[in-house]
């Protein structure tokens, strides 16, 4: 597989990793190309490396695993209880020499340290902070946040956290301090050093005022004239759909407005219900927030839909589509949907995700990935509407962003409007208030030396 050129930027935090063995977070704002780098380390790295993530989406954007599959973590919190390692587990762990983490701001304080004490019992060394093998993680804490613990564990973890972010885990002990050459930080003398590396260099925006003012929402410095400045340009009516405009898409924060706007497109259409069932084997997690497309796949002539996945082109081709792009449905004809993306049409077919897991092969001495499961259905969600949070990671030309009642959660804001390519596609259902920027405090802590 190849993989797009790197930037002098990520070329150069690419060398640091491949060439030596600190731990690095690769962090950056959104479209400064983590995605991109992060693949390319997966195909072109020399090293044992082993690419997991905190949920199955996220495990499957990146053709890794679980961080709970590959660890054999038990589920829930974690503290102090003992590590059941079978045989194969701890001959993988004590094969690896690179660990990469992705959407790390999603891994809790608590599943930090149950890595750094797992890595250190498999290979044997545990006065090293995970055990001596490399941890390199992607993120950005701006963007996503760990699920919030409650009851029992959250008074757990306020007596035994400083928070419960990732950063905070007793693997990093200590405080933060930038160093004189900027970037490396001793998080204790008994902790682990960690160099933060922030891509600088936006691809998916090109107007430096949007630039700017996705910034000052990402870290919550909003002024009343950027806002005016946003809230101008979203306040105006949206198109109505034309064949000669981008189509839109609505952004919203919870799964139920989501549902009832697609719903709503969808019975608007004439024409009956074309449905596709996806064909599953082996397993694929638990429940349907764990498979990468819809189980049950309702379609019609005149839909509206997003890709789930990039197209693979054929031989020296550019991709027909990447993740996220937006298309209409001019046909469903057995094993093909056609769909229409900016003026062409395209025959779709199902296409396969696979679900992996590592093994250790001992007569090679090395790390091997084994196809555990297999679902296979058309890379295509309906798109009237989709969430915030599954959002993530995709751009769009054009946008209606509805943030409803307001924003529930740290960094939600920044993610709708980062999805963005230019300021001209904003539509915004409500004018922004200041409650709708919020910025983690902890968050604002750890990131503020490179703020």
């Amino acid at each position: 597989m190849s993989t797009p050129p790197l930037s002098d930027e990520q070329e150069e935090v690419f060398r640091l990793i491949e060439d030596t063995n600190e731990h690095v977070f690769v962090t950056g704002r959104a479209g400064t190309g983590k995605s991109t780098l992060l693949r390319h380390l997966a195909w072109n790295t020399d090293k044992q490396i082993a690419v997991c993530a905190p949920t199955g989406v996220a495990a499957l954007n990146v053709e890794g695993q679980t961080i709970h599959s590959l660890f054999r973590l038990p589920i829930g919190l974690i503290a102090g209880s003992d590590l059941d390692q079978p045989d194969q587990t701890r001959r993988i762990l004590n094969a690896l020499d690179t660990l990469v983490i992705d959407e790390v701001s999603m891994v809790n304080a608590d599943l930090m340290d149950a890595m750094d004490r797992s890595l250190r019992q498999a290979r044997g060394r545990r006065s090293e902070p995970f055990g001596g093998a490399q941890v390199v993680m992607f993120g950005d804490p701006y963007q996503l946040a760990p699920v919030p613990p409650r009851g029992d564990e959250m008074r757990y973890v306020r007596d035994h956290y400083r928070s419960f972010w990732f950063f905070d885990a007793h693997v990093w002990a200590g405080e933060s301090d930038e160093s004189a050459d900027g970037g490396l930080i001793d998080l204790g003398r008994h902790g682990a050093k960690l160099n933060i590396r922030e891509l600088r260099d936006i691809h998916r925006q090109s107007d430096p005022t949007f630039k700017i003012l996705l910034n000052a929402v990402r870290h919550g410095v909003v002024t009343a004239d950027m806002a005016e400045v946003l809230n101008t340009a979203g306040a105006r009516r949206p198109p109505e759909p034309s064949g000669d405009e981008p189509p839109i898409i609505t952004l919203a924060t919870r799964n139920d407005i989501v549902n009832r706007i697609n719903q709503r497109h969808l019975d608007a259409l004439p024409g009956s219900v074309q449905k596709a069932r996806a064909e599953v084997s082996g397993d694929f997690g638990r429940g349907d927030a764990a498979l990468p497309a819809e189980r049950e796949l309702q379609l019609k002539v005149g839909a509206q839909v997003m890709f789930l996945r990039n197209d693979v082109g054929g031989f020296g081709e550019p991709p027909r589509w990447v993740n996220g792009t937006i298309g209409t449905v001019t046909r469903i004809a057995g094993s093909t949907v056609r769909v229409d993306v900016d003026g062409e049409e395209h025959d779709v077919e199902p296409t396969v995700w696979e679900r992996f897991r590592y093994a250790y092969d001992a007569a090679s001495k090395s790390l091997s990935r084994d196809i555990v499961a297999e679902f296979t259905q058309f890379p295509l969600r309906l798109a009237w509407a989709v969430t915030i949070h599954k959002s993530q990671g995709k751009t769009y030309e054009r946008a209606i962003v509805d943030l409803g009642s307001g924003a529930f959660a740290p960094g939600q804001t920044y993610v709708a409007l980062s999805r963005l390519t230019s300021l001209d596609g904003l539509y915004l259902t409500r004018p922004l208030r200041p409650s709708d920027i919020r910025v983690d405090p902890d968050v604002r802590r750890f990131m503020r030396p490179r703020a």
